[in-house]
């Protein structure tokens, strides 16, 4: 689960990669430099989306939402796989 510190962080570094300084990607994004900088530093406890987004636009990047990929095994499988299990035990 992506949260608003692993924002921040991949905020930061398409920033430094394209290298602007937070001043010009504030600007650009209008945004506060402050906002930008807590953000980008840990430090912002809660933060609006369209101030995420306009950053986020700013840089060329853009936030997904996907389905969450379940790795939980289903009952056959483990019913399978407690079969296999039984079957190697060699003290019966």
């Amino acid at each position: 689960m992506i949260d608003l510190i692993s924002i921040g962080n991949r905020i930061a570094d398409r920033r430094k990669t394209l290298k602007l300084s937070q001043a010009e990607l504030s600007r650009k994004a209008g945004v506060s430099r402050a906002t930008l900088d807590a953000l980008e530093n840990g430090r912002a406890g809660e933060l609006g989306f369209s101030k995420v987004a306009k950053l986020l636009a700013a840089l060329g990047l853009e936030l997904t939402l996907q389905t969450a990929n379940s790795q939980r095994p289903t009952l056959d499988e483990l019913m399978q796989e407690d079969r296999d299990d039984k079957s190697l035990d060699r003290r019966r």
